[in-house]
């Protein structure tokens, strides 16, 4: 599978290159910025999937390869929105976008990446004809929505407090968040390209929403995998920023009233600032690298800027007892169950497709789901 992700990403990012070449009016600056999170070594899952799905239909990789740098392209500018809505430190193990060049620069590039995808959706009219051409075009529509929908229903949930919630309702939440842009429509648009026929789509959604799910899932359960210690790394992530997830639901809804009250208090609180925390750590760093700074200072300094005391916002002691908590309530363990209900959902989902045939493509998809099923231990 990594082989066949690789290639992918390849031949994804010879074609946003392509795609991203600035006018004669353009700013190159701007261009450079919009292939920096292209670049940082992502899976490029999404072209993949996109790819596997024609390829496996007997479709041609022309056909396909435009859209399948469109979902990249939709892809990353969700991820510089997504760090600047949940005030993110980190990206693929570097400064996100916004930290580093600020908030108007990176919701730029973010727009100008949405901007870029719409051309190659209206070339699809030449490539693969202009029913097919309208119904990817009408299936990115659809994922966009759905993906914005299932942002607004996290975000709400955060903004007012809400935890009373089931596992049906993060699993909807996922299935419009993550399950449309990340698994259904690449897998949709990737047939329809090979000219599937419509009755075929439905049992691609099946799979998808339960890849979706089983995916994230396994996201949130690796962002809990260490002591939430280092803030800058952003270990625990999920916690400082209160979404809820999955273990979080968990444990809120299993532990005694009093716990229950302090974790909501908790979570009733802000993180604090991320982006100026990153940059003074910077500053702090090189003040030990050039002997300005003992090692034992700069501990004594992180630890009067975490916000203890403050009473505003989230403090590193917070983060550890919510996180205790979860491992307490025995939710890691819970979340690990559903995540395997999903991934065989979506195995049952990929076998029932007896009008995909077996070929390299096929062999993918289901080492997808294996991969998954494996990321939960």
């Amino acid at each position: 599978m990594d082989d066949y992700l690789a290639s992918c990403q390849r031949a994804c990012e010879g074609e946003i290159r392509r795609l991203c070449q600035p006018t004669e009016h353009g700013s190159n600056s701007l261009f450079d910025l919009i292939m920096d999170y292209p670049l940082r070594g992502g899976k490029a899952l999404r072209p993949a999937l996109s790819m596997a799905a024609c390829l496996g239909l007997g479709g041609q990789l022309a056909a396909i390869l435009p859209t399948a740098a469109t979902l990249e392209l939709y892809h990353n500018a969700f991820l510089i929105h997504d760090d600047i809505e949940d005030d993110s430190v980190l990206r693929r193990g570097r400064p996100t976008l916004h930290v580093d060049h600020g908030i108007p620069i990176a919701v730029n590039v973010g727009d100008a990446m949405m901007s870029l995808s719409l051309q190659p959706l209206l070339d699809n009219v030449e490539r693969v004809g202009l029913g097919p051409a309208l119904r990817i075009l009408r299936a990115v529509a659809h994922m966009t929505r759905r993906t914005v929908e299932g942002q607004a229903i996290e975000l709400e949930w955060v903004r007012s407090n809400t935890w009373e919630l089931v596992d049906a309702d993060y699993l909807a939440m996922v299935e419009l968040k993550t399950s449309w842009y990340s698994f259904i429509t690449p897998l949709q648009v990737g047939a329809i390209a090979a000219n599937a026929r419509p009755e075929q789509l439905g049992p691609l959604e099946s799979l998808g929403r339960h890849l979706g799910a089983a995916f994230q899932i396994t996201d949130d359960l690796l962002n809990l995998r260490a002591d939430p210690e280092d803030y800058g790394k952003e270990i625990g992530g999920d916690l400082w920023e209160g979404k809820r997830t999955l273990m979080l639901l968990h444990a809120l809804r299993t532990a005694p009233p009093a716990e229950r009250r302090r974790g909501t208090r908790i979570l009733a609180h802000p993180r604090p600032n991320a982006g100026t925390a990153v940059r003074d750590v910077r500053l702090l760093d090189e003040l030990v690298a050039q002997g300005e700074l003992s090692p034992a200072g700069r501990t004594r300094l992180l630890s009067s800027m975490d916000g203890s005391g403050s009473g505003e916002t989230k403090t590193l002691d917070d983060i550890r007892w919510l996180y205790e908590l979860i491992q307490r309530a025995g939710s890691l363990e819970h979340a690990r169950k559903v995540a395997d209900q999903q991934a065989d959902e979506a195995g049952a989902a990929l076998a029932g497709l007896n009008w995909l045939p077996s070929s390299r493509h096929r062999d993918m998809l289901r080492d997808l789901v294996d991969y998954v099923h494996e990321r939960t231990r």
